[in-house]
């Protein structure tokens, strides 16, 4: 394999210089590709696709809390639930672009929108999930470098089995069967986490000042409307019920458009040396489909176009596609595109066989 540039540079702090082909030196294959993105004109902000986006999931949002008010104390407010855990997952991917910093051409205006869809709207604190989201564009699966692969509830490198002990042993010997249930609890984790880092978890994710006050207000602020909310208009036990049904599928459907990109890909070593290019596409994963997939993984399923211009708006993602895979394989570099239930099929069966040293020896 050839190493013609090898960067370290944050997703969205660096992105547009990187974007703009000044990762590397001016001969190299990404400075190359990225010359060519360019001049199709593929990085330009479309102001008017954000416009629209933002308003209309905006709306979708108010007509799902209109339908909780007006329907007040029932079992058929879990249809609700439903429809609110959709609209927050794609106010989600809203809150994910403009952190990459493709909504605006203002670095300011980018973090307010981020803020806003991120811990008012859903919850999340968008300074911590920037802080770790850069750190897994920079390293893709990379071993002890990316913050996605860690060693957590679920383990991704057969290094990790040795340090399984307890429950542990067990949850990892079946953790491709419990991969999807688990995702269930995603949504709570995040919430907690960002809870954590805003107000004494996670040192350093914490913004400084101003910045992190303002964060802490808008993420207090949703998290005591939205129970305020339930526990007023809804008996506890429905309200409860709704809690857990939102949050579960709203965790499910995000963590479901998360694990196509880069599980069961290759993973590399914490001192590879991979270029720039190959270590963002070999490590990604797309999904085929139409304008509905686009929709429901909010751009996620140009994972590789996506990895190589974070920066780039999601709308230009599928233009850039052919150009992109057309230079992969002009280069020799893999590139992976499957459907969706492949993609889950392959993450599964790396989690079995991560998985496989400690099941009895007849069932491995």
């Amino acid at each position: 394999m050839t190493t013609s540039v090898t960067t370290d540079v944050p997703a969205a702090g660096s992105a547009a210089a990187r974007d703009r082909g000044d990762a590397g030196p001016r001969g190299s294959d990404y400075a190359l590709l990225s010359r060519e993105v360019k001049r199709a004109g593929l990085l330009t902000r479309r102001p008017g696709y954000y416009t629209v986006k933002i308003v209309s999931n905006l709306v979708l949002l108010a007509a799902g809390w209109a339908a909780f008010a007006l329907v007040g104390p029932s079992w058929w407010q879990l249809l609700v639930a439903v429809f609110l855990a959709v609209a927050f997952t794609q106010t989600a991917f809203l809150g994910h672009d403009a952190g990459h910093q493709q909504i605006s051409g203002s670095k300011r205006v980018n973090e307010l929108l981020g803020r806003l869809h991120g811990n008012l709207l859903v919850g999340l604190s968008y300074g911590w999930w920037i802080s770790k989201h850069n750190r897994h564009h920079a390293h893709p699966n990379q071993i002890d470098r990316d913050p996605d692969v860690a060693t957590g509830a679920i383990i991704f490198t057969r290094e990790s089995v040795r340090a399984r002990h307890g429950p542990g042993v067990w949850l990892a010997r079946h953790q491709a069967w419990l991969f999807f249930p688990m995702l269930l609890l995603e949504g709570f984790h995040l919430h907690l986490a960002s809870v954590r880092a805003l107000f004494g978890g996670n040192a350093t994710a914490r913004e400084p000042g101003r910045t992190r006050l303002a964060e802490g207000g808008l993420l207090l602020a949703h998290i005591g409307g939205y129970l305020t909310a339930l526990f007023w208009v809804l008996p506890p036990l429905q309200a409860v019920g709704f809690l857990l049904l939102q949050q579960g599928l709203f965790g499910l459907y995000l963590g479901c458009s998360f694990a196509p990109n880069h599980k069961g890909m290759p993973m590399l070593g914490r001192n590879d040396k991979t270029d720039y290019l190959r270590r963002q596409v070999t490590t990604a994963r797309n999904i085929r489909g139409g304008r509905i997939t686009d929709f429901a993984l909010g751009g996620l399923n140009y994972q590789i176009e996506h990895h190589l211009f974070p920066s780039m708006p999601r709308p230009n993602l599928r233009r850039a596609q052919a150009l992109v895979r057309a230079f992969s394989d002009q280069h020799g570099v893999a590139y992976c595109e499957t459907s969706l239930l492949q993609s889950y099929a392959q993450a599964l069966r790396h989690l079995h066989a991560v998985g496989g040293p400690l099941r009895p020896e007849l069932e491995y």
